[in-house]
């Protein structure tokens, strides 16, 4: 599974580039994880951000 989810971001969110720095690269991360968790629709997830889901269950 982690490498499925690896590759989705890699590819939907261009993190297969090389990055100028250590802190360009945590950057783009934190980005990534805010728009994967927070903003993007996941289809899998009945169309609810992972964290709407994930508030639901706890």
């Amino acid at each position: 599974m982690a490498e499925r989810v690896n590759a989705i971001l890699k590819d939907e969110f261009h993190l297969h580039q090389t990055f100028a720095n250590v802190a360009h690269a945590k950057r783009a991360t934190k980005n990534t994880n805010n728009l994967y968790n927070e903003i993007r629709f996941h289809l899998s997830l009945d169309y609810e951000t992972a964290n709407m889901v994930y508030h639901l269950s706890a």
